[in-house]
């Protein structure tokens, strides 16, 4: 478990990834996400999650060289989408989303989504550029366990990430089973379930126990279970907030009311509807 913002886990490449991000899906390709990026990293952020799909890599990649940091010391993660995907499309998707970065490798590339019938050929492309050593570490997004197992079937790398929608109402507990054993890095997007988690009962109690916010209690029930999480904000003082949650730990007691409050309820798609709605 990680203890402090800057703190990694290893994937299972041998390959180090901050434990903790900042997420930047919605927000503007203009200074709202320049500013985002550019004000995270220079309050400890090292890890910067994004995807074509979110139209906003070039304001990533501006923050990310207005921050004062260097590249080298920040993890960056970008995903191919759904219509990009397909073995010479998904190449070529990688090369625009380097040229908006303007950087020349990604620590971190994943596919978006389990798009039936080409996600083996969108993992083949990905495959090619680990080997070439255009990213340090490839993964998905949205796969169940099965999508996983077919996966697996015929590629030569396995998945170091799978970055699904986790929060205390989808606790993804059959996944987060697989991954472990499977030595698979499971990573948390919408963590605080769109916000629509905030006016819990339990979370808001336990938060005041802590003298915390429910947010802040989420977030290191992530971390507690050893899932990396990327809550996305624009603004500085949840930046801030969301990153602070070092300085307290949730008691078993309190672990078990939040792991109660599962019912597999999503705020986002299915992966095995999601192309029919």
């Amino acid at each position: 478990m990680i203890t402090h913002l800057q703190d990694t886990v290893t994937l299972n490449n041998g390959v180090m990834m901050p434990g903790f991000g900042l997420g930047v899906y919605k927000a503007a390709n203009d200074e709202t996400v320049v500013n985002a990026v550019k004000f995270a990293i220079q309050n400890g952020y090292r890890s910067i999650d994004t995807a074509s799909y979110y139209d906003n890599e070039e304001g990533v990649g501006q923050g990310i060289r207005e921050s004062g940091i260097a590249r080298e010391d920040i993890f960056v993660t970008s995903k191919v989408w759904n219509d990009e995907q397909g073995y010479e499309s998904t190449l070529e998707a990688f090369d625009c989303s380097l040229k908006k970065l303007k950087m020349d490798y990604l620590d971190l590339y994943l596919v978006h989504w389990p798009v039936r019938g080409k996600y083996k050929e969108t993992w083949r492309a990905l495959e090619k550029l680990y080997a070439e050593g255009k990213v340090r570490a490839i993964g998905v997004s949205n796969f169940h366990p099965h999508h996983l197992e077919d996966l697996m079937q015929d590629s030569q790398v396995k998945p170091a990430i799978n970055q699904v929608e986790y929060h205390p109402h989808l606790a993804q507990l059959e996944l987060r089973d697989f991954c472990e054993k499977e030595h698979i890095q499971l990573e948390a997007w919408s963590p605080l379930k769109r916000g629509q988690l905030l006016n819990e009962p339990i979370l808001t109690e336990i938060a005041e126990k802590h003298g915390k916010s429910a947010a802040q209690v989420i977030l290191r029930w992530d971390i507690q279970n050893n899932v990396i999480t990327i809550p996305k904000s624009v603004t500085k003082e949840r930046i801030i907030a969301n990153a602070d949650i070092f300085d307290f730990s949730l008691t078993e007691e309190d672990m078990e009311k939040i792991n109660r409050l599962n019912i597999n309820d999503r705020s986002g798609k299915n992966p095995d509807s999601f192309d029919q709605e």
